[in-house]
């Protein structure tokens, strides 16, 4: 395989796209869901078993790990990848949404981002150039620009003076990433739900220049179908050349509607967290493994599922760990979560392949309203 970062797109159905993004640690077939691992670990789950859901690449979060244990560290053991056990490639987040989740410890300037730590008040302060730096040394295959996300909803003039700050930062951070033909930098298009900002904020990117594109600041307090309005029209502004990535989203059907919008790339921290708490992602829909009416039920999640924890442990089984506070009940929800999430996407990618996206989407849809039937009494 060529040690250069390469995106091919192989087929299309409507504006899905079926693609194949390359590294010297392996491809990444999209649309893609990439699991959360936020601080090296998705959590509840060995490296080994994420590769076997079919994930093929995982995210690292630069705030978090430039916290605990600190960039430097990582490289002087051989960078995130040994240091996870993951050897596929690895996408960092840039700690622009801590800008946001984290704003009561941080003070925000023109030149980056000061953040109070949430671990012990150090103060550590985060620029363009540092937070690239960061994902160097953590030896990112995809490193993400610094840029400020914001909540929703929000005044339009805030959403343009972030906008406009990120598209600084992101000349910065294109700067002083260089030229890497082995690893890519991407842009992030912010410019909340204004459509005119959106579109100024992907043509600036672009004119600046990118391996790929990403969608930032949405999924951060909108309404589902103001999310998909936005990507209606930033998605046709981004070039046809390039991955383009939805930040932080989401739900399944989130997923699928966005990939039938152009989108080749995903991650978040919903399938980990309701693994936690409780709740699986199925074919059927979300399904809380904590009401009564699973206790005395024989039956596995999903007998036909090839996901051993789906399959192999009845429903009152995973009822009385999630109810005792077992730690197996979220290591087996998480798994079962991860996989559903990325045999979601394996059946996307094989429909956008076959044509047959709008029929896949259909049934799918109808599975997930249909819901889970419970047995007779």
């Amino acid at each position: 395989m060529s040690l250069a970062y390469a995106f091919d797109v192989k087929a299309r159905d409507g504006k899905a796209r079926l693609g194949e993004i390359t590294f010297a640690r392996g491809a990444v077939r999209t649309p893609a869901f990439m699991p959360v691992g936020t601080a090296g670990t998705v959590k509840a789950m060995f490296p080994e078993t994420v590769r076997q859901t079919g994930a093929d690449i995982v995210l690292g979060n630069t705030y978090h790990l430039m916290l605990r244990p600190g960039a430097e560290r990582v490289a002087e053991l051989g960078g995130l990848h040994r240091f996870m056990n993951w050897p596929r490639p690895i996408l960092t987040d840039s700690g622009g949404f801590q800008v946001m989740s984290l704003s009561s410890l941080r003070e925000l300037t023109e030149d980056g981002v000061t953040f109070r730590s949430h671990l012990d008040g150090s103060e550590h302060h985060l620029t363009p150039e540092r937070s690239v730096e960061i994902q160097r040394l953590l030896g990112a295959d995809i490193t993400m620009q610094l840029d400020e996300c914001v909540a929703l909803p929000c005044p339009d003039e805030e959403a343009e003076r972030a906008m406009l700050l990120s598209r600084r930062w992101a000349e910065r951070s294109k700067a002083a990433f260089g030229s890497d033909p082995a690893r890519a930098l991407f842009g992030i298009v912010q410019g909340g739900t204004v459509e005119a900002l959106r579109v100024r904020s992907a043509e600036g990117l672009q004119d600046i220049g990118f391996d790929g594109y990403a969608v930032g600041g949405l999924a951060v307090g909108e309404p589902q179908d103001v999310m998909l309005a936005t990507l209606d029209v930033t998605v046709p502004v981004l070039p046809e050349d390039r991955p383009r990535y939805l930040m932080g989203v989401g739900t399944p059907e989130d997923m699928l509607l966005s990939v039938m919008r152009g989108i080749d790339m995903f991650d978040c921290v919903m399938p980990t967290r309701a693994g936690r708490h409780g709740q699986a992602y199925t074919r059927f829909g979300r399904i809380n493994l904590r009401n009564a009416r699973h206790a005395a039920d024989p039956r596995p999640l999903d007998a036909e599922s090839d996901c051993p924890a789906a399959r192999d442990y009845s429903r009152a089984y995973l009822h009385h760990l999630v109810k005792a506070g077992e730690i197996l009940g979220a290591m087996l929800l998480t798994w079962i979560n991860v996989h559903y999430y990325q045999s979601l996407m394996a059946g996307i990618r094989q429909a956008i392949g076959e044509g047959r996206l709008p029929d896949f989407a259909a049934q799918t849809q109808a599975e997930w309203a249909r819901g889970d039937i419970p047995p007779r009494p």
